[in-house]
C-alpha cells in the first residue's frame, strides 16, 4: 500500500506532536502524517514528572544569559552554544503557548505561572503542573491537534526504514500492526521524533516502548549518531522498579540520606546539596553505595530519600503522584517513611547529528526531540531542559519541514524498493528459523550495559563490554520469530526492536571506549579528569558493517570558556 503526504511525522510524543501544530499552522495546505507505534497519549512524554525550564522572571533576578550558563555548565562544556542561547530565548513563548492552549500550570498566590528548583538551575524557573507535567503538555498538545484537519494519525504503526535517494528522503516504511501490512509513506519532507533509547539499560526510568528505533535506523542509513556515549543517569529510581521519582522531590526540599542518615551530599556538592546536576548527584550516591554506606535490601543497595519533613499537605499538592507510585509499588506513604532510590538509567544526551535548525544531513529529513543531537546538553542534561528541549526544536522542526515541503515536489519511490522492504521483512527476517531467542538476547545486552557502561567506567569493563555486545549481534542473526503471522505480531516487532538496540549499544560502547578522559555523565576510573586540550570536541558515530566508525567535530563556544565545574 502506498501513502502520500507533503509531510511525515514519525513520533508522536512532544516533540512530534509539536512540529505537526507548528507544520499545520505554517501552512494549512500542507498534508501532516503522524506516525508512531502507540497510540499518541499513551507516548513517553507523559512520563516526565517535574517540569519545564524557562525565564519568565526577569523582573525578580532570572535572566536568558543565567539559563544558558546553567546549561552550558551543566553539560560540562560540551553543549553548543549558539543552540543553547537560542533555546533558552524560545521556551518562555512555549509556555505562553501551551498556557493560552490549557495546559493547567500550577500558579502561586498571586495567580502567576508557579516555577520551582530544579538541580543544576541557579533560579527557580522550572515550571510545572503538579508532578505530571509530561501528561498535561502532551494532552494540552494532543487535544489542540485535533483542530487541524491537514493532520492526519496513523496510530500503531511501526517503522522499519528511511527511504533515501541522492542525499534526498523520499519517505519511510512502516508496519500497520492491525493488519501486518508494509506501508509506503512517501513525503517531501519528514521528521523523526521518535524519543531515546533508555531500555538498552535494565534498570531504567523508560516506558517499554523507547528502543531507539528512528537513532538506530537513522543510522543504518548512513546518518551519523552524535555524542552516544553520554547516557544520564537519574539519581533517583524506585527500587526496585526503576519508576522515576521527580527531581522534583529534591526540588520541593527532599534530602538523601545514607544508611547512617547524613546527608551525604554536602561532601559532594556543598553549595548546592540535592539540588546539584544529575551526574554529580548520581555519582555521589553510587560511591556512597559501593563503599558500604548505603542501605542493604534484597533488591540492592539503596539511599534514602526523605521527604517525611515536607509535610502531608506540600506532598500532596506538589508531588501527588511520587505519593501515588509509592504507595502503590513499593507500599511507601513518604509522608511518613524515607523512599528507597538509587540512580537510574534515564536520559540519552546523544542522538542523531542535526544542527540548530533541527536539519540532519539529508535533505529534506529533520529530528527533533530526544532522538535527536542538536546539542543543547552536551555531556549532562539538566533537568527540565528535555521537555522544554522537546517543545523549542519540535516547533522549529515543523516550521523547517514545511518551509522546505513547500518549495518541493512529491517524488514517486519505485516499486522495487518497497518489494525489496516487504521482502526483507517477510521473507528474510520474519520467515527464517533459528534457535537463538530475541528475548534472551535482550536481557543479557540490558545485564552488560548496566554492567560495563554505568555511572563509574572502566577500560577493561568497558572493553569487555564491546566483545559481549558483538558476541549478541552475532547470536542475533540467529534468532528465530516463534509467531508467524502477520497481524499484530509483537513477537516480530520485538526482534525488530533488539536488532536496533543492538546496534545502538555498540555505538554507545564503542564510543564510550575511545573518548579517554571523564565528562559529565561519562566518568572514566582509569581518566578522572576532564581533558580539554584533546576532548572538548563532538563523537560522531557512522555505520559500517564492521562496527561504527568514529569522526570528531568542535564544540561551538560562543561566549563561556570551559572553566572548572563546581556546586
Amino acid at each position: 500500500m502506498r501513502v502520500q503526504h507533503d509531510i511525515v511525522i514519525v513520533g508522536a510524543g512532544l516533540a512530534g506532536l509539536r512540529a505537526a501544530i507548528a507544520a499545520a499552522e505554517k501552512n494549512k495546505n500542507l498534508s501532516i502524517a503522524i506516525i508512531s507505534k502507540t497510540y499518541p497519549i499513551r507516548c513517553h512524554s507523559v512520563c516526565a514528572e517535574g517540569g519545564t525550564a524557562a525565564v519568565l522572571r526577569e523582573d525578580e533576578g532570572d535572566s536568558f544569559d543565567l539559563h544558558a550558563w546553567d546549561t552550558v555548565k551543566g553539560s560540562d562544556f560540551l553543549a553548543d552554544q549558539d543552540a543553547v542561547e537560542f533555546f533558552v530565548r524560545e521556551i518562555p513563548r512555549e509556555i505562553l503557548l501551551l498556557d493560552n492552549w490549557g495546559c493547567p500550570w500550577s500558579r502561586r498566590e498571586d495567580g502567576k505561572i508557579a516555577q520551582r528548583a530544579f538541580g543544576g538551575q541557579s533560579f527557580n524557573r522550572t515550571v510545572f503542573a503538579k508532578d505530571r507535567t509530561g501528561l498535561h503538555e502532551v494532552h494540552t498538545l494532543y487535544e489542540r491537534s485535533l483542530m487541524y484537519p491537514n493532520i492526519v494519525r496513523y496510530d500503531e504503526y511501526f517503522l522499519t526504514n528511511l527511504i533515501i535517494e541522492d542525499n534526498e528522503i523520499r519517505g519511510v516504511t512502516a508496519i500497520e500492526l492491525k493488519t501486518g501490512d508494509l506501508i509506503l509513506f512517501e513525503a517531501k519532507a519528514v521528521i523523526l521524533a521518535t524519543g531515546g533509547a533508555g531500555r538498552l539499560y535494565g534498570f531504567t526510568t523508560y516506558s517499554h516502548q523507547v528502543t531507539g528505533d528512528g537513532m538506530a535506523i537513522a543510522y543504518r542509513c548512513g546518518i551519523p549518531l552524535k555524542d552516544m556515549e553520554f547516557f544520564q543517569f537519574h539519581p533517583t529510581g524506585l527500587v526496585p522498579s526503576g519508576i522515576l521519582i521527580s527531581e522534583a522531590a529534591r526540588g520541593e526540599g527532599g534530602y538523601l540520606r545514607n544508611k547512617f542518615g547524613e546527608r551525604f551530599m554536602e561532601k559532594y556538592a556543598p553549595e548546592r546539596m540535592e539540588l546539584a546536576p544529575r551526574d554529580v548527584v548520581a555519582r555521589a550516591m553510587w560511591k556512597e553505595i559501593i563503599e558500604g554506606r548505603g542501605f542493604e535490601s534484597e533488591h540492592g543497595a539503596y539511599i534514602a530519600l526523605d521527604l517525611t519533613h515536607l509535610g502531608e499537605e506540600k506532598i500532596e499538592e506538589r508531588l501527588p503522584l511520587i505519593r501515588e507510585a509509592a504507595k502503590k509499588f513499593v507500599g511507601i506513604d513518604p509522608v511518613e517513611e524515607p523512599l528507597p532510590v538509587r540512580p537510574v538509567a534515564h536520559y540519552t544526551m546523544g542522538g542523531i547529528h542535526t544542527n540548530m535548525w533541527t536539519e540532519t544531513p539529508v535533505k529534506g529529513l529533520f529530528a527533533a526531540g530526544e532522538v535527536a543531537c542538536v546539542s543543547i546538553h552536551g555531556a549532562n542534561r539538566l533537568g527540565s531542559n528535555s521537555t522544554a528541549e522537546c517543545l523549542v526544536f519540535g516547533r522549529v522542526a515543523g516550521e523547517k519541514a514545511a518551509e522546505y515541503a513547500m518549495r518541493k515536489d512529491l517524488k514517486h519511490v519505485s516499486n522495487e524498493i518497497y518489494k525489496e522492504e516487504e521482502k526483507r521483512i517477510y521473507d528474510e527476517f520474519l520467515g527464517k528459523s533459528g534457535d537463538e531467542s530475541p528475548y534472551q538476547i535482550k536481557k543479557e545486552l540490558n545485564e552488560v550495559m548496566d554492567k560495563c557502561f554505568w555511572i563509574f567506567r572502566t577500560g577493561e569493563e568497558m572493553k569487555e563490554g564491546i566483545k559481549k555486545i558483538r558476541e549478541l549481534k552475532e547470536r542475533y542473526k540467529n534468532v528465530e520469530i516463534v509467531d508467524k503471522k502477520r497481524r499484530f505480531n509483537t513477537d516480530l516487532i520485538y526482534a525488530f526492536e533488539v536488532g536496533f538496540m543492538l546496534d545502538l549499544a555498540e555505538v554507545v560502547a564503542v564510543c564510550a571506549y575511545a573518548r579517554t578522559e571523564s565528562r559529565g555523565a561519562h566518568y572514566r576510573l582509569d581518566y578522572p579528569n576532564r581533558d580539554d586540550e584533546n576532548w572538548l570536541k563532538h563523537s560522531l558515530a557512522y555505520y559500517t558493517p564492521q562496527g561504527p566508525k568514529l569522526e570528531y567535530i568542535p564544540v561551538k563556544i560562543t561566549k563561556w570558556k570551559p572553566v572548572e565545574r563546581k556546586y
